[in-house]
């Protein structure tokens, strides 16, 4: 028997362009009503473009490192109802956009057939799919969040079972996989490797109701020349973080055309390191690029994790430098903010700035009004 279950969506307290409710829809465009049939949710008409507003975003990571405080141990329904509540006490607070970590270490917090189950979650239930229907309930727009390149510690893949391709690639020596301050990463110099971080997002697009993909700030690992050496000499190119730039704009792109391959109104973002330099010089991520023309990415993310008085990068000089790198692209600019610094020392600041998350507990309120007076399209918060 099919009933009727009526949504309440939460009023919006951030403003951006037309954003008007938590939704980012105008009232009269917002879903009303699920279809519930044998435990199954599904929109009844609505198209999931309603929750794509990626140019007005408040957003909200959800980072795999919180899995055990709500997962782990936690029947289906216990996991759903924490998950719940998390999502409507966002929804309260303005936020749109969730940004749900599905993929973080080589393994899988969804249904997956190429990487294992991840390790917080111990029930037989999908994370994935409870989250994205309760985001949905809410009018919440739902992006899954994988790292491309970052695997299990060499300790955990001891325990990947040899079915899985990445367990085969360190098995066997594959130079696709590599070892880094006892962690295993992928090599992004090689084909192979941007084909399974495709695959991996062909995988969740096909089977889950997300309203885009959403990547993070890691990129290559290591400055170390030795990192890839083999293939840099086989490469025939010169410039080492050059051909390391290119290797990364080769994923992106991939991931960017295999989400637009399957529905062009699907969306891509990527949240990069906050220090513009800091991206060149040791991840090799080309922010210009990606952030300045259009094809890369749909929206980009910077982690501006830095006070007013961060002696290398304070806030609103850094959030001016990458309105400039922006320009008048069409890719949208979400400035990432750090709520999660809020009360602690920042020991990298600088003598300035070094208490300054202490010193001022409104600072994240103080740097959301930055942003709606800049030209960026909104903001996402990491608590």
């Amino acid at each position: 028997m099919k009933k009727l279950l009526i949504l309440l969506l939460a009023p919006c307290l951030f403003s951006c362009g037309t954003l008007n409710s938590s939704s980012g829809l105008n009232d009269a465009e917002a879903p009303t009503a699920y279809i519930q049939e044998e435990g199954q949710l599904w929109l009844d008409s609505v198209p999931k473009s309603k929750y794509i507003n990626f140019k007005n975003q408040v957003g909200r990571w959800y980072p795999y490192m919180q899995y055990e405080n709500y997962m782990t141990g936690k029947t289906a329904d216990e996991f759903r109802q924490s998950v719940r509540e998390m999502f409507t006490s966002a929804a309260n607070e303005g936020v749109n956009t969730v940004y749900l970590h599905a993929h973080p270490n080589g393994d899988a917090y969804y249904n997956s057939e190429l990487f294992p189950k991840g390790s917080l979650l111990d029930g037989d239930y999908d994370p994935l799919a409870i989250m994205t229907e309760e985001a949905h309930k809410l009018g919440l727009s739902v992006h899954a969040w994988i790292n491309p390149l970052r695997l299990q510690t060499v300790e955990q893949m001891n325990s990947v079972p040899e079915s899985y391709i990445t367990k085969q690639w360190v098995t066997s020596g594959a130079p696709y996989v590599k070892e880094v301050s006892g962690r295993w990463y992928l090599d992004p110099a090689y084909d192979e490797v941007t084909q399974l971080i495709t695959d991996c997002v062909k995988e969740i697009l096909n089977n889950y109701a997300v309203d885009g993909v959403h990547i993070d700030d890691y990129f290559y690992p290591t400055t170390d020349p030795e990192f890839d050496r083999e293939a840099f000499e086989a490469s025939g190119s010169s410039d080492l973080s050059k051909w390391r730039m290119d290797n990364c704009t080769r994923f992106v792109k991939a991931i960017y055309d295999t989400v637009k391959a399957k529905d062009k109104e699907l969306v891509f973002g990527i949240s990069p390191q906050g220090s513009i330099s800091g991206n060149y010089l040791n991840q090799f991520a080309d922010v210009k690029l990606w952030a300045g023309k259009s094809g890369y990415c749909d929206y980009i993310v910077p982690q501006i994790y830095y006070g007013f008085k961060n002696t290398c990068c304070p806030f609103e000089a850094t959030l001016a430098e990458w309105e400039k790198i922006r320009g008048d692209s069409e890719v949208a600019l979400i400035i990432g903010l750090a709520g999660y610094k809020t009360g602690k020392e920042d020991k990298w600041a600088g003598a300035a700035g070094e208490n300054e998350w202490i010193d001022d507990p409104d600072i994240i309120e103080k740097q959301i009004e930055a942003v709606k007076k800049s030209k960026a399209n909104g903001y996402a918060i990491y608590y």
